[in-house]
């Protein structure tokens, strides 16, 4: 039930099945022609040319990786000399305090596991997850996704958006169906 208040537009969008991989590549680039930019693809396994035809912009998942790595790094050498240089100097075997050589094993695992938490961590977060409810979930014949189907969204609050001449398009694109997705 919607109130008067409330600033969804009545449907989600307009989602369009297509029967392959080929047909949803070939719409995608038509869609993106089109002027369309709030528009999502759907498919059983990842599909690098529908991200190209779509123009989608480049994951920050890597840019977080390597923050992640840098600090963990930076933060295990640290941890190191504050422990063996500054709090518990300790003179072992007749090396310095600040003995480095010594420091680049751990440094390099602390690098490692800052990059590998980082992925994990970014990935979850840029994607948005957990998310257990999408409205494109409203459309029954979207349990086909996981099997042997492609779809693609067209979102209501794309600015080019209109019920009537976008689904129109998209029948024009060859798709299967045409369905509203609700909110």
């Amino acid at each position: 039930m919607s109130s008067l208040h409330d600033p969804r537009p009545p449907v989600y969008g307009l989602m369009a099945e297509f029967p392959s991989a080929e047909a949803l590549i070939a719409a995608a680039h038509q869609v993106h022609a089109a002027g369309y930019e709030k528009v999502d693809a759907f498919t059983p396994y990842p599909i690098e040319a529908v991200s190209e035809a779509l123009d989608l912009p480049r994951s920050k998942v890597p840019l977080v990786v390597l923050l992640g790595g840098l600090f963990g790094g930076t933060g295990g050498y640290l941890l190191q000399y504050w422990s063996q240089v500054i709090r518990y100097p300790m003179i072992v075997g007749g090396r310095p305090f600040h003995s480095w050589p010594a420091f680049i094993v751990p440094t390099f695992e602390c690098t490692i596991l800052g990059a590998s938490l980082a992925a994990v961590l970014g990935m979850i977060v840029l994607n948005g997850l957990p998310q257990p409810y999408h409205p494109v979930f409203n459309v029954p014949r979207f349990a086909l996704a996981s099997r042997d189907r492609f779809f693609l969204v067209i979102e209501a609050r794309d600015p080019k958006f209109d019920a009537g001449a976008t689904r129109r398009f998209l029948a024009g694109l060859n798709a299967s169906e045409v369905s509203d997705v609700e909110h």
